[in-house]
């Protein structure tokens, strides 16, 4: 007897399909559901055969132009395609305030689970300042769940 998907696998579906990097938890929110459900549902998913992997999709036009030359052509198509990642790869990542290209190693600002690149010292403190009441929320409302 076929195996019928409910509203919770399809809403778990729709949550990976959109960013494949979301923690149980994360789309237990989005759905409604507790994440040991969506857990349990996710790896009734992959026995079925439905989810056969969780690949990534490389944004090529952040590889510079000299990467992409040493890479195989096949990495040019629009699918999600496998790369021999054990080759040098060279990123091309913007500032995250002024959106200039980022020429040396660049600057971080770690907030949660999610990093920022910075150009400078200058943008990173301005986009600080920028975001201070969004940054303090989300720190505050980690702080709470945590405790």
């Amino acid at each position: 007897m076929p195996i019928k998907l409910d509203s919770i696998d399809t809403a778990i579906l729709n949550a990976l399909s959109n960013d494949g990097r979301k923690s149980f938890r994360q789309i237990a929110r989005e759905i409604g559901a507790s994440a040991p459900t969506v857990k349990l549902r996710y790896e009734r998913l992959i026995s079925t055969g439905l989810i056969k992997s969780i690949a990534p999709v490389l944004d090529i036009s952040k590889i510079t132009k000299t990467t992409k030359e040493k890479l195989d052509e096949k990495i040019t198509r629009t699918k999600p395609t496998q790369i021999d990642l054990r080759q040098e790869i060279s990123l091309d990542v913007d500032c995250e305030y002024c959106k200039a290209q980022i020429a040396g190693k660049p600057l971080t600002l770690k907030i949660l689970d999610q990093e920022r690149f910075f150009c400078c010292t200058s943008c990173r403190s301005l986009y600080k300042e920028k975001h201070r009441g969004r940054i303090n929320a989300l720190l505050s409302k980690k702080t709470s769940d945590d405790a």
